[in-house]
């Protein structure tokens, strides 16, 4: 398979669907020729066949490995994204009487609660909305009752980031589809995570989940069987068609952090390449970091210009660097830099490389 040529090469900084290893392109593009020298493609074998029930069970048992989740909790790939999970996770963990706690920090936590209030007492125990979520709030009393306390780990759309999470006998719930696997968690504060894979992971069509067992089914509620965890996991996630190519992609993706050196590895990759851009940022007279310092996420780096009349200069010196996916989510706007894992450090110099051309020629 030729490869892009430096001169033409593209740096792909897009939020989602992003950017994923070119070794793992090259495996998924021959797969879609000839999977396993099977003769047939990844695209067209039956999902009950023994070659793809073995990359699920590798993909859900890897899911865990790299993260350090044990026998006491389950994998499911699923469909729908994460927005699926922002009603499947009430349906299955809020109880009549519990409570579902949720952290407001942006967007999706905010459908998350907007889903959660369908099925039973949802408390928002504290908000940034206010301030347009440029912070994540702390002083907040955590809850120490109730039947889980959701958490987005990080938000994609205003660059913020949960770096420490909150220590309670209630368990956490976390939507981690945009910093999965980029950094090592506590395993043992989480009842739940849930992850499109379409950020870090691979591409998209799968979402996975990861639920400690004992509270698979604590709702007690009649769901729809589609809805329910329990017919999932039991079924291994067959218990109907699974989106097969996404869910190779994926395991393509966590044998290659696997193979970098696993999440501890990805972290220190992750933390570099986001100090050298947020050093520039806050160096670089022209631009600024849209959200707290503190909080700034390593994932998705928001910033702007100071004077919107550089825009034009600054979108055709990066246009000009194959600096591809830049311009921030439409309800924030200015840049966003998505540095997810697969993105080299080098990309990461290119943009401020831009960023230090539009200084020395409108500086």
């Amino acid at each position: 398979m030729s490869q892009p040529s430096a001169a033409s090469k593209v740096h792909n900084f897009s939020a989602g669907p992003a950017i994923l290893p070119q070794s793992v392109l090259a495996k998924a593009a021959d797969a879609i020729h000839d999977f396993g020298g099977l003769g047939l493609s990844i695209l067209e074998i039956s999902h009950r066949s023994k070659p793809f029930v073995a990359v699920m069970d590798e993909a859900l048992e890897l899911s865990k490995e790299l993260l350090g989740f044990g026998d006491d909790y389950a994998a499911m790939f699923l469909q729908g994204g994460a927005s699926t999970q922002f009603f499947q996770v009430p349906a299955n963990l809020l109880t009549e009487t519990g409570t579902g706690h949720y952290l407001d920090t942006g967007t999706w936590s905010a459908k998350a609660i907007k889903e959660s209030k369908k099925y039973g007492t949802t408390n928002v125990v504290a908000s940034s909305k206010a301030d347009n979520y440029k912070y994540i709030p702390k002083d907040y009393a955590v809850p120490t009752e109730g039947d889980y306390f959701h958490l987005t780990s990080n938000n994609t759309i205003f660059g913020t980031q949960i770096h420490d999470f909150p220590e309670t006998s209630v368990p956490l719930v976390a939507d981690m589809s945009s910093d999965i696997f980029s950094r090592e968690i506590p395993t043992d504060r989480f009842g739940l995570i849930y992850a499109g894979a379409q950020k870090n992971m691979g591409p998209a069509g799968a979402t996975l989940v990861i639920v400690r067992k004992d509270m698979v089914g604590q709702a007690k509620r009649d769901n729809p069987s589609m809805v329910d965890y329990h017919n999932h996991i039991e079924a291994g996630s067959m218990f109907n068609t699974p989106p097969c190519f996404a869910v190779y992609v994926s395991l393509l993706t966590m044998q290659w952090v696997k193979e970098q050196g696993g999440v501890a590895a990805m972290e220190k990759r992750n933390d570099e390449k986001a100090a050298a851009l947020y050093a520039e940022i806050d160096r670089n007279p022209l631009f600024f970091g849209q959200v707290a310092t503190e909080d700034r996420s390593k994932m998705n780096a928001c910033f702007e210009l100071h004077d919107q009349g550089h825009q034009a200069a600054f979108d055709k010196i990066c246009k000009a660097s194959g600096l591809d996916g830049l311009p921030g989510h439409r309800s924030v706007g200015g840049y966003r830099a998505s540095i997810y894992n697969a993105l080299e450090l080098g990309s990461v110099q290119l943009l401020i490389d831009a960023m230090q051309e539009l200084e020395q020629a409108r500086g």
